[in-house]
């Protein structure tokens, strides 16, 4: 059994992952944690370093709370729901947790580009969850 999630050091990231790791502790299942950006544009060091501390952080709170986990990093021209569809189809997921923003009234007419390709295309049943009101 596996869990993907897709991974981006947000509110919505992060409540996805705890959502995704309290689905894993449940079915005694692997959680792969996918990070995906488009690679085009320049990260300066700063960016780069801080994105490692945060999978590091990330790491250290699956293993304190017993998560079986690995992490895929991409970088390059794809979009992220790609990345995500496609490591979601390699480890036959059972369910893909992408985090979604909360959005004004004509906002909700439109869906994120990325969720709404991941909902329409993956192959695996998907739990799309919001991160709680004042979260950070």
């Amino acid at each position: 059994m596996a869990v993907v999630v897709g991974f981006v050091p947000t509110k919505e990231g992060r409540a996805a992952l705890q959502r995704a790791a309290q689905e894993c502790l449940i079915r005694n299942a692997k959680l792969v944690v996918v990070s995906s950006s488009r690679g085009d544009r320049e990260h300066d060091s700063r960016e780069v370093q801080h994105f490692e501390e945060v999978l590091a952080q990330v790491h250290a709170e699956l293993d304190g709370r017993g998560v079986a986990h690995e992490t895929r990093e991409f970088a390059r021209n794809n979009e992220p729901a790609e990345d995500l569809i496609a490591v979601a189809d390699e480890v036959e997921a059972d369910f893909i947790v992408i985090g979604l923003r909360r959005r004004t009234p004509v906002g909700k007419l439109l869906l994120g580009s990325n969720a709404q390709r991941i909902l329409l295309e993956a192959t695996c049943p998907v739990l799309a969850v919001k991160a709680p009101e004042g979260a950070e």
